[in-house]
């Protein structure tokens, strides 16, 4: 099946998962609520789990995508340092949010602390997920990432190799 921004795509064990693409600027407003991608709202509308993810950016889960990964972070050994320890972090800094009518949801202010979120934002679609970046922190991340991008082959990526 061919993804389609914002359609839903197979994830390859019989159920249907959102594929999120694109690159959006929503503006932060001064309650903390931000506006999702139009073209994502029927997806979201059930519901999501913002949660803090790499590179000082938040990762936003439909709530089904985020049981997911809650079942396989369960079936991870508890006896593996490296397991507690993104777990730990992972769970305590997630937020379950409901979109309202207009498509917005509020970040909590914990996370827009975590990930420098003002104003200006940016909200990329990343697969399986959204990232919530501030608009700068992108720029930067793109300057910094977009060489070794173009230097990549299938073979160095984890996973794809």
């Amino acid at each position: 099946m061919v993804a389609r921004t914002g359609a839903k795509g197979t994830s390859g064990v019989g159920e249907v998962a959102a594929v999120f693409l694109g690159t959006y600027q929503p503006r932060l407003d001064d309650k903390g609520r931000l506006f999702l991608p139009a073209k994502f709202r029927d997806e979201l509308a059930g519901g999501v789990v913002v949660t803090k993810g790499q590179d000082n950016c938040l990762f936003v889960f439909t709530r089904a995508e985020f049981a997911g990964i809650t079942q396989r972070m369960a079936e991870a050994s508890f006896t593996s340092k490296a397991a507690r320890d993104y777990s730990r972090v992972f769970f305590a800094g997630a937020s379950d949010e409901v979109p309202d009518r207009q498509g917005r949801i509020t970040v909590p202010a914990a996370l827009r602390s975590y990930a420098s979120l003002d104003k200006d934002c940016v909200v990329i679609g990343a697969n399986t997920r959204l990232e919530i970046w501030d608009a700068q922190a992108w720029e930067s991340y793109l300057q910094t990432s977009e060489p070794t991008f173009a230097e990549l082959s299938e073979e160095g990526i984890p996973g794809l190799g």
